[in-house]
C-alpha cells in the first residue's frame, strides 16, 4: 500500500487499527458498471475518512491474502480451488451463471484472498492486545458466502474465517486468550453462511438483525427465522431478529439491543466482539430500504463496547449508499478512537411489529438465556399512554439503570438496561408507535 503502515496516535485516544487497500477494487462486475457491490463503496469510505483526517489517528495496517489453512477452516477445498483460481479461468462467466447473485473477472481471486487475510490480520492485533479495536474496510463482502458455495456478492466468509482462526490458534498461540466470540451482524441481509459454520458451536454467540419479511427477502427462506437458535452444543447461540418490514431505523434497532442483545452479551461475557458492519440499514440505501443513522450505528456500537473489554472488530459487509455508508464507517472510527460520550440526537417510532419481533425472539430464547426469562411489560405493545424512561440513579457506576415508569399510574413496570432515552407511545390510526427521544448527550 501506498501509505504504508504508520502510527499517529494522540494522547488519551484508544489504539484503533485501520486497513485499506486499493487492490481490493480490481474486484468488479465485468457487464454492469451500475452494479451496486462497486469499488467505489471503499474508494467512498476511505476518501471519507481521509478528508476527516481519521487515518492520521489510526494505526494503519497491511493488508494480507489469507492462508490457504486459514480458509478451509470453513469452506470446502472445491471452493477455495473455484475461488483461487477464477480470475485465471477463461469460463469464469460461465461459471458465474451457476452461483446466486455473484460475478467473477479477472480481480476476482486477489480480493477475495485480500478480503479473507484482511479479516484475519485484524482480529489477531486486536485479540492479543497490539491494538484496542479496529476496522477492516474490504471487500468483496462475506456473510452469505457458505461451506461450498459463493453468493450474494460474497466469495469467501471474511467473519467466518477470522473467527475461526482465533478459535484455532489460541492452542498454539495462549497470548490470542479468545474461547468466546461474540459475532454482530447487523448487516440488513441475514448472514447465513456465518450462521451455518458456527451452527454447533457454543463458542460462538451468532447475533443477526435483519430483513426478513417471512423469508421473502433475500437470501430468503426460513434459516434467518427466530426459531432458528443452533444445535448439539450451540443451541441457543444462533440469534435471528427478524424484520417484518422495511424501514426499521435507529429505534427499533436500540429497543432490540436493549431488550436482547445486551442481556445476552453480558451473560455470555465473550472475549473479543467481530461485526458483521453491513451499512445497507442505512439511511437511503437502495437494497436495505431501512432508516438507521449514523448516530443510530455509533450509539449501537457505544452500547457493544462495555463487553469484550472494548475489543471490537469491524469487518465491512454490505452497504449501497455512497454516502451513507462513508458517514456511517466514520461515525464507528470516532466512537473507536474517543472515550467519550457520543453527542448526537434521534428522534424515531418504533413499528408495532419491532416489539412483536422482540416478544417472540425472547420467548424462543429464554430456556437458554435466564435474563430473557422475565416478560417484557405488556403495555410496551398495548397501550396508548404516555410513559418516560427515566433515570433510577444519578450515579454513573457500571449498574446503573433505567426504570421505565407509566405517568399515568405512577407504577413501576421493569427494569431495563440502559437505553438513556426518553419513550412515548403515540396511539395514531396504524395503533399504539413508541418513540425513542434521545438526550443530546448519551453517557454509557
Amino acid at each position: 500500500m501506498e501509505h504504508g503502515n504508520r502510527t499517529r496516535v494522540n494522547d488519551g485516544q484508544r489504539r484503533v487499527g485501520l486497513l485499506y487497500d486499493e487492490r481490493m477494487c480490481r474486484h468488479f462486475s465485468p457487464d454492469d458498471n451500475f452494479h451496486p457491490e462497486t469499488p467505489n463503496r471503499i474508494r467512498s469510505i476511505w476518501n471519507t475518512l481521509q478528508t476527516a483526517g481519521i487515518p492520521d489517528r489510526c494505526v494503519i495496517l497491511e493488508a494480507k491474502e489469507a492462508k490457504d489453512e486459514h480458509i478451509l477452516s470453513v469452506h470446502s477445498k472445491s471452493h477455495l480451488k473455484l475461488i483461487k483460481n477464477i480470475s485465471s479461468n477463461p469460463r469464469r462467466r460461465i461459471l458465474t451463471n451457476k452461483f446466486n447473485s455473484i460475478y467473477f473477472n479477472e480481480g476476482s481471486s486477489e480480493a477475495a484472498y485480500l478480503a479473507a487475510g484482511s479479516a484475519v490480520e485484524v482480529v489477531q492485533k486486536v485479540a492479543c492486545r497490539e491494538l484496542d479495536s479496529a476496522v477492516a474496510i474490504v471487500r468483496p463482502p462475506g456473510h452469505h458466502a457458505e461451506h461450498n458455495a459463493a453468493m450474494g456478492f460474497c466469495l469467501f466468509n471474511n467473519v467466518a474465517i477470522s473467527a475461526r482462526y482465533l478459535l484455532d490458534e489460541r492452542v498454539g498461540n495462549p497470548e490470542l486468550g479468545v474461547k468466546k466470540i461474540l459475532i454482530v451482524d447487523w448487516d440488513v441481509h441475514h448472514g447465513n453462511g456465518t450462521q451455518k459454520m458456527f451452527w454447533s458451536d457454543s463458542r460462538v454467540l451468532f447475533f443477526s438483525v435483519h430483513r426478513h419479511e417471512s423469508g421473502s427477502f433475500y437470501p430468503g427462506g426460513d434459516d434467518g427465522s427466530y426459531y432458528m437458535v443452533g444445535e448439539g452444543a450451540g443451541t441457543g447461540y444462533n440469534i435471528n431478529v427478524p424484520w417484518e418490514n422495511r424501514g426499521c431505523g435507529d429505534a427499533d434497532y436500540f429497543a432490540v439491543w436493549d431488550h436482547i442483545l445486551l442481556p445476552v452479551a453480558k451473560e455470555f461475557n465473550p472475549d473479543i466482539i467481530i461485526i458483521s458492519a453491513g451499512f445497507d440499514a442505512a439511511v437511503g440505501d437502495p437494497l436495505g430500504e431501512c432508516r438507521i443513522t449514523p448516530f443510530g450505528y455509533s450509539i449501537l456500537l457505544k452500547k457493544l463496547m462495555n463487553f469484550a473489554e472494548g475489543r471490537i472488530v469491524l469487518i465491512l459487509e454490505g452497504g449501497y449508499n455512497l454516502d451513507s455508508i462513508a458517514k456511517s464507517t466514520h461515525a464507528c472510527l470516532e466512537v473507536l478512537l474517543e472515550d467519550k460520550p457520543v453527542v448526537g440526537s434521534s428522534e424515531a417510532y418504533p413499528f408495532e411489529s419491532t416489539w412483536r419481533v422482540i416478544q417472540a425472539v425472547r420467548k424462543e430464547l429464554k430456556p437458554f438465556w435466564p435474563t430473557l426469562a422475565w416478560e417484557l411489560p405488556q403495555e410496551l405493545i398495548s397501550q396508548t399512554s404516555l410513559y418516560t424512561l427515566v433515570s433510577s440513579s444519578d450515579s454513573e457506576a457500571e449498574d446503573d439503570k433505567v426504570a421505565l415508569i407509566s405517568e399515568n399510574k405512577g407504577e413501576l413496570l421493569e427494569d431495563v438496561i440502559k437505553p438513556i432515552s426518553e419513550l412515548k407511545i403515540d396511539a395514531g390510526n396504524d395503533g399504539p408507535k413508541i418513540a425513542f427521544l434521545m438526550r443530546n448527550t448519551l453517557k454509557f
